[in-house]
């Protein structure tokens, strides 16, 4: 169960414990079985158990006990949402009252509540949607984290940081897990897929609601509107940064940055199991 591609501050990089996950999330209990090699697991094909056991990682955090979200939301994996957050610390070693901008927070508000949990940032969490929002807040107010966390929502789905950020603001970073279709047709076309590759015949075994999986002109589009507006606002925030899925979008934004005036774009690879992916980063 271990990963190595974790970051070696990931708490979960050496497996899960599922006695400890059980004490801190019982519905997780009647979900765990020993598979034909005879280890402990879950069923990853069951999205009911994944959510479980995702729940169980959060709370294994003094500072989260409630994280409850519509089953049309994304279930997000903790172990790889937390390698952003602490190569995010590490690019942010200098920094003292660290304050990240997190576009598209979502539902679950997984970025923030990492964040807290592990380094006690402060956080502003944007989204369009506002029953992600709705939702979002409560699990802010559930476990009392007013004080380190704010949302506001984007009105404008032509926008990334416009129409958000205010003349006050001041971030260390921002950081974002882009939309990867680019349209609801596609992303029903790769839920078919990975639902082959599970050997699940189910309709649907993972979700995600629209603004979570497309955004018009997919991935790419969606990073060259984000890095342009971000050079509308380079003084608001010391880093830019996003995960990119698409290793071929990388090259691209690398040369549009340097058009925009970027004086430094670095790419920080992630790997966890079998998905590659990166984390790329540029400032003015």
């Amino acid at each position: 169960m271990k990963d190595k591609g974790l970051h070696p501050k990931n708490k979960f990089n050496t497996g899960y414990n599922f006695d400890d996950l059980i004490k801190v999330n019982p519905n997780l209990e009647t979900l765990v079985s020993e598979n034909a090699y005879g280890t402990t697991t879950i069923d990853f094909s069951n999205p009911t158990a994944v959510k479980e056991l995702n729940k169980g990682l959060l709370f294994s955090y003094d500072q989260i006990s409630v994280w409850d979200f519509p089953d049309a939301n994304l279930c997000p994996p903790i172990p790889g949402r937390l390698d952003y957050i602490h190569h995010l610390a590490d690019l942010l070693s200098s920094e003292e009252a660290i304050k990240i901008l997190d576009i598209g927070t979502g539902a679950t508000c997984i970025y923030p509540l990492l964040g807290v949990a592990e380094y006690n940032w402060n956080f502003v969490g944007t989204d369009i949607d506002l029953d992600s929002l709705d939702t979002a807040q409560d699990i802010i107010y559930d476990n009392a984290l007013e004080s380190n966390i704010e949302l506001r929502q984007q009105f404008d789905e032509n926008n990334i940081l416009k129409g958000i950020l205010k003349d006050d603001d001041a971030f260390s970073a921002t950081m974002c897990n882009p939309p990867f279709y680019k349209s609801a047709e596609e992303a029903q076309g790769a839920n078919k897929r990975k639902n082959r590759n599970l050997g699940n015949n189910a309709v649907r075994n993972f979700s995600g609601n629209n603004n979570e999986l497309w955004y018009v002109g997919g991935e790419k589009a969606f990073l060259h509107n984000y890095l342009y507006e971000s050079s509308l606002f380079k003084e608001k925030s010391k880093w830019f940064t996003s995960l990119v899925s698409r290793k071929e979008n990388v090259e691209s934004l690398e040369k549009s940055s340097k058009k925009l005036g970027a004086t430094a774009f670095k790419v920080i690879p992630l790997s966890q199991g079998n998905k590659v992916t990166r984390i790329v980063c540029w400032k003015f």
